[in-house]
């Protein structure tokens, strides 16, 4: 009840617990209602259906007044209808008078009109009219209420009957206080019971909110619990939210890490780019102050500048095509064949290094949907790492096959290869395993253009036992001998 208190009368809880006991109350009420209608109805049934018969009676008989009062047979009348006057009761439960044409109460069996007979035939303003009504009616007698019916004797007086219905509205009144405790009972126990079964019903919601405080403080990875016995609705809202808060973890991890990958990627570009730039800048300063006298040595700093300046030219090259990659740009698709791709590779590397073993497997032409100067990027910097990493006589091995609906493309060596932990990161923008030379962009920018296509590219090595790049690319592919 604090809690409730705490939260104040607005929760869910509360509201639906309160809507479940005002609609029992109203059922309650109804039903309390009806059954005391019938229960009327049902005793002045029977009150009227006494009266009646005592009328039926008395008319059928063809008694005058005179006659009534001279029978000995009324006595029992006497005794039922006209109670003693010693213990006359002021509202008793029959009251049996005699009516003149004038409207007043006569006497009957020689006794004088009691108060309830004069108060009857005062209530009663018409007797002819109630004697013809076969129903009886409903009079007030000092303030009691009676059921009453008239019959009208051969002499013209009329006979008033009339039935206290006190003892109907007392029973009304025990079964109303009956009905009220029962209902009231209910009530607390309805009430009790929505509570119970609404909290149950709630803990999922509780659940998602401290879910949601939890993930709001930093911890992303918490989720909903599933419960036992869960309703329909809240296990869809439940599973949607999970899925919500896995799709907000996952933007909110490549948020950071691509905002660390930034960072470093500032830090190592500004570190590759500082390199060339001192040496230019060392040149320069020994160029300004008259170190550089010999012709010979003045050729050897113009060489190393020129070179210096060609490196960084590369690199910045390299990180326009590293940028254009990340923003994903439109690719211009057309059928290229990536046989012949591989044979001009191993065509350019056989040039560049006549005493390097090269063996091409790509019989045939094989077609793909791709980008043709992104491909011929991907194979020159496959070799152009081979030449970097390799010695000049390593064998080296390019191949075109397909595979389930893809073309796979390998180019493999014979060289040192590469520790687990160096290939782990061999993709890095800026790696160089064992720090050696280029400048750690090439297989970036291999897996950015791949990644362009749709397709994968991984990396198998060993120590000893040379390094493997295969690269699939998806799409239709055509073959023809």
């Amino acid at each position: 009840m604090r809690r409730l208190h705490r939260r104040g009368m607005h929760s869910l809880r509360v509201k639906l617990t309160a809507a479940n006991v005002a609609l029992l109350a109203l059922g309650v009420v109804a039903a309390t209602a009806f059954s005391l209608m019938t229960m009327r109805h049902y005793l002045l049934d029977q009150a009227d259906s006494e009266l009646t018969k005592t009328r039926a009676s008395l008319s059928g008989s063809g008694l005058t007044l005179r006659k009534i009062d001279s029978l000995s047979v009324l006595g029992f009348v006497r005794d039922r209808l006209m109670p003693e006057r010693s213990g006359e009761l002021p509202t008793p439960d029959s009251v049996f008078a005699a009516v003149g044409r004038d409207g007043a109460a006569v006497a009957v069996f020689g006794v004088a009109p009691t108060d309830a007979q004069t108060g009857l035939a005062r209530a009663v303003e018409d007797p002819a009219a109630l004697a013809r009504d076969p129903e009886p009616h409903d009079v007030t007698v000092h303030g009691a209420a009676y059921r009453a019916t008239a019959i009208r004797l051969s002499d013209g007086t009329y006979i008033l009957l009339a039935t206290s219905t006190d003892a109907v509205h007392k029973a009304m009144v025990k079964a109303l206080k009956l009905d009220l405790a029962v209902g009231s009972l209910l009530l607390a126990l309805l009430a009790c019971l929505t509570l119970f079964s609404v909290r149950r019903r709630m803990r999922p919601l509780e659940d998602m909110v401290e879910t949601s405080s939890a993930i709001a403080e930093g911890d992303l990875t918490r989720r909903v619990p599933s419960r036992h016995d869960p309703t329909q609705e809240v296990e869809q809202l439940r599973l949607a939210l999970n899925s919500m808060l896995q799709q907000v973890e996952t933007a909110y991890r490549t948020r950071e890490r691509s905002a660390a990958q930034l960072r470093r990627f500032v830090a190592d570009a500004s570190h590759e780019l500082r390199t060339p730039l001192s040496a230019i800048r060392g040149y320069l300063q020994l160029y300004d102050r008259g170190m550089l006298r010999d012709p010979a040595e003045r050729r050897r700093a113009w060489d190393r500048m020129n070179g210096e300046v060609d490196r960084m030219g590369r690199l910045v090259d390299e990180l326009l095509v590293l940028a254009r990659l990340d923003q994903r740009p439109e690719l211009r698709l057309r059928d290229v064949d990536v046989s012949r791709l591989v044979r001009d590779a191993a065509q350019d590397l056989r040039a560049q290094q006549p005493d390097r073993p090269v063996t091409v497997d790509a019989a045939g032409a094989v077609l793909v949907q791709a980008d043709e100067s992104g491909l011929r990027q991907v194979l020159g910097n496959l070799l152009a790492n081979v030449r970097t990493h390799t010695p000049a006589d390593v064998p080296v091995r390019l191949a075109v096959e397909h595979a389930e609906g893809a073309v796979r493309l390998s180019v493999r060596d014979e060289g040192p290869g590469l520790a687990a932990e160096d290939a782990a990161r061999v993709f890095d923008r800026f790696f160089r395993a064992g720090g050696g030379a280029g400048s750690g962009l090439g297989l970036a920018i291999v897996q950015g253009v791949v990644d362009a296509h749709g397709g994968e590219v991984d990396v198998r090595t060993a120590p000893g036992e040379g390094l493997t790049v295969t690269v699939r690319l998806p799409g239709r592919a055509a073959e023809w001998g």
